[in-house]
């Protein structure tokens, strides 16, 4: 299966990235032009008899710059999460913020700015379009925590905001899931290499049967082992190795506090590079109308969960798993948009939540809900060796592609797995 298609739109992102970098390159002429006045300035403020200095005039709040990188909880002097000691980050472009409704945010239209994009209304005060030469990339609606990216359906911490002719979006949207997924490269020094070890987590299991359709007698529990172990096969022979949680119908413990963090656990141990908790979803309310896929990864320090917090405190709490929030935000938006794709499924959206099984991970980790068996035409599907066989193909292909934009935005691109026959 060929990686080739995501490869290259990372690429063509990253010869725009350059492209956009220019502007900012001008900065040391700059800082030469304003010598002098440093100069007049350094003089003004020595102990000879000169007027007292103007009281400075306050800044806009538009001026106040938010920095891109480094990732929360980096200490000083510690080589960044997914950065090789030695390399060199490129250095962090400035956003312009806007103080609203007491948020720090960001204008759709600074977004397009900064990446070359033109903006078009589509519905007056509503809707607004952000697109290329290859068409719409972003659609951002007013009021509303999704949006769309290249097609696939992102959720955000915070509704956009209607301000002025502009939506807005939080800061800490923009830093940690906007600005990695469109333009990577520009966070490629806080990105592990490709992933040789990866750890499956079939959902559930034992006492622990997890959703269950009882017309079809489907339990979630013997549904994410069979997908499991067809994806490890599949893996192996990418050249992966591949650890799993469980081989057979156990769990770790029957208190979900500690079987969860468990789990997160034999991906520590094993210096994992890759988690992925798989699973199926179902509601009560109705079910024979919601079906599709749902993808999940850990929620930024500072951004709300698409899920209601049950604590609240969580949100400003920074967890181990917090330190790949980059990587996890790209590894969670290509396994959804594989899985969309591959599956043909509906689009229930790319999201976050501070889920037990991810936060303590040491390396990238999503968790994604394949398909809603409380929905029995998709759970029939799910019943066949054939569909299952096709979610374990999405999901392989998704990590390929994954892997393939690691190497490709690595400032040293580590090789693809070796293939074994």
């Amino acid at each position: 299966m060929s990686t080739a298609p995501v490869a290259a739109v990372y690429n063509r992102r990253l010869q725009l990235t350059a492209v956009t970098d220019r502007r900012y390159r001008s900065g040391p002429l700059v800082v030469r032009a304003l010598l002098p006045f440093l100069a007049l300035l350094t003089a003004c403020t020595a102990p000879a008899q000169t007027p007292p200095t103007p009281a400075p005039v306050a800044a806009p709040a538009r001026a106040e710059p938010v920095r891109a990188a480094p990732l929360p909880g980096d200490r000083p002097g510690q080589t960044p999460a997914g950065q090789q000691a030695g390399t060199v980050p490129r250095p962090a472009q400035l956003w312009p913020v806007t103080r609203i409704h007491g948020l720090d945010r960001v204008g759709a239209r600074d977004i397009a700015k900064r990446y070359g994009l033109k903006t078009t209304w589509t519905k007056a005060g509503a809707v607004m379009a952000l697109s290329d030469a290859q068409g719409v990339r972003f659609t951002f609606e007013r009021d509303e925590r999704d949006f769309r990216l290249d097609g696939a359906r992102v959720f955000l911490g915070e509704p956009a905001v209607l301000n002025g002719d502009d939506l807005w979006l939080t800061k800490v949207d923009v830093i940690k899931t906007v600005a990695p997924l469109f333009a990577p490269s520009d966070h490629a020094a806080f990105l592990p290499a490709a992933p040789r070890v990866i750890v499956l987590d079939p959902g559930h299991g034992g006492t622990d049967p997890g959703k269950q359709n009882l017309r079809l007698k489907l339990d979630e529990k013997d549904m994410t082992l069979d997908v499991s172990l067809r994806l490890k096969k599949l893996l192996e022979l990418r050249g992966y190795r591949v650890v799993m949680t469980r081989t057979t119908d156990t769990r770790f413990s029957n208190s979900p506090n500690v079987d969860l963090p468990l789990r997160a656990d034999v991906a520590n141990k094993a210096a994992a590079d890759l988690f992925l908790s798989i699973h199926f979803n179902a509601v009560d309310r109705d079910p024979q109308r919601v079906s599709g896929v749902e993808t999940y990864v850990l929620a930024p320090q500072g951004q709300a969960s698409t899920q209601p917090e049950q604590d609240r405190s969580m949100i400003a709490t920074h967890y181990p798993g917090n330190r790949q929030d980059t990587a996890n935000a790209l590894l969670g938006y290509t396994l959804h948009r594989q899985l969309v794709t591959g599956l043909k499924s509906s689009d229930r959206g790319y999201k976050r939540y501070r889920l037990a099984v991810l936060r303590t991970l040491n390396c990238p980790g999503a968790l994604v809900e394949c398909a809603y068996l409380s929905n029995d035409a998709e759970a029939k599907r799910v019943a066949t060796p054939e569909f299952r066989q096709q979610i374990a193909e999405a999901l392989a292909e998704g990590i390929s592609n994954y892997s393939a934009t690691l190497a490709a935005l690595r400032s040293t691109p580590s090789p693809e797995p070796t293939m074994t026959r």
